[in-house]
């Protein structure tokens, strides 16, 4: 019986993984236990390791990167020390990460240093922000990569992957999206308090690389969401470097019967609110990923995901009040667009299970090879 850890250290990521470590829980053929560390042991982020609990998972070993505010470089470090630790008493065949978050980097590097498979999902997708360098870094340690399309497939090659290593599973997340399993908007606005059948979602992260003008820049978005008529549920952003700028805004709207303030949510809850909302507006990639699947209006915000993925429903605004306003303004106009299926139509867990069922894909070498790709010479 193979031996695969999940590595979760977001909110996020655990929702991409949730499908995939589904199907292995209930396969014979597999072992599974999950690492949670990360935002997921945060008291001000919610203590989100609860909901892996609640999703009804048991191999759960928690462990505490970071206090809130630590420099990312000793989270890498620390997360590195706390899971080497772990794989030593543990022993598995293979460890999963999800994305571009120094989670799943400290499980690559890990990984490839104990010479255990490392699979990544979600690799080959673009921000335009430090997360590229992570992620790229990521795909160059993982051995078994889980893109979302054709596209990022691609992307892999032109790293110089093999491409027999290369698995195109769609989105994971878009399993939990298209189910008949999100509860009822009703009792979501139940559950958490939320008193608006009309709501705007927000959601906005720190660009790290832009740290000299977080604080004005959110200040702008504080502005536009004071002087735009409408409610608003507002999710707390991760924990990057810079969060505090947020979070010291976000307490001018602390006390208006329009907005609602969650530290997180829980996955299948959010995607409801999400699926119901007027538009969302920010910077998270849950605008520009999640939001076109529901055909919902998103309002992104700046430069933090400049080179992903666009469809007709994303209107890209950049700092300023007047641009904020004028792209809501817009986004409220546009009403619901045709859904997007550029990340995947479901059914990921399924292939994901496919593919690590066949014997051949764990005799993946341990030693990666370069993928050289030839270029035609220049005319003279």
């Amino acid at each position: 019986m193979k031996k695969i850890v999940f590595i979760t250290g977001t909110r996020a990521d655990f929702g991409k993984l949730k499908s995939l470590i589904h199907v292995v829980a209930d396969s014979d053929d597999f072992e599974y236990s999950i690492f949670a560390t990360g935002m997921h042991m945060l008291y001000r982020y919610g203590m989100t390791v609860e909901e892996i609990h609640k999703a009804g998972f048991t191999n759960i070993f928690t462990y505490m990167n970071q206090v809130h505010g630590e420099p990312m470089e000793m989270v890498l470090a620390n997360t590195i020390t706390g899971l080497s630790r772990y794989l030593h008493e543990y022993r598995p065949d293979m460890l999963i990460v999800h994305g571009d978050r120094v989670e799943a980097m400290a499980g690559a590097i890990s990984g490839a240093l104990r010479n255990i498979l490392v699979g990544h999902v979600e690799g080959g997708e673009l921000s335009g922000t430090i997360d590229d360098l992570i992620r790229h870094s990521v795909t160059k340690l993982a051995h078994i990569h889980f893109v979302a399309n054709r596209e990022a497939e691609n992307r892999l090659l032109q790293l110089g992957e093999q491409p027999e290593t290369i698995h195109i599973i769609g989105s994971p997340d878009i399993d939990v999206m298209l189910s008949n399993d999100l509860p009822d908007i009703q009792e979501v606005r139940e559950y958490y308090d939320i008193p608006y059948k009309s709501y705007v979602l927000v959601l906005y992260h720190p660009v790290t690389t832009e740290l000299d003008s977080l604080a004005e820049n959110v200040r702008e978005l504080v502005d536009s969401i004071i002087e735009y008529d409408m409610n608003y549920v507002v999710i707390y952003p991760n924990n990057d470097s810079g969060s505090e700028h947020i979070f010291n805004e976000y307490e001018r709207l602390g006390a208006r019967e329009n907005i609602r303030i969650f530290p997180s949510l829980r996955f299948e809850y959010f995607l409801t609110l999400l699926k119901n909302a007027r538009f969302i507006l920010g910077n998270s990639s849950a605008g520009i990923h999640e939001a076109p699947v529901f055909g919902i209006p998103s309002v992104n915000i700046g430069s933090r995901q400049k080179d992903r993925f666009s469809y007709c429903s994303i209107i890209n605004v950049g700092n300023t009040r007047a641009e904020i306003l004028d792209g809501m303004e817009r986004a409220e106009k546009n009403g619901v667009f045709e859904p997007s299926s550029f990340f995947g139509i479901g059914k990921s867990a399924e292939k994901f299970l496919d593919v690590i069922q066949k014997g051949s894909l764990w005799k993946t070498p341990k030693q990666k090879n370069f993928q050289n790709i030839s270029f035609s010479s220049p005319e003279s």
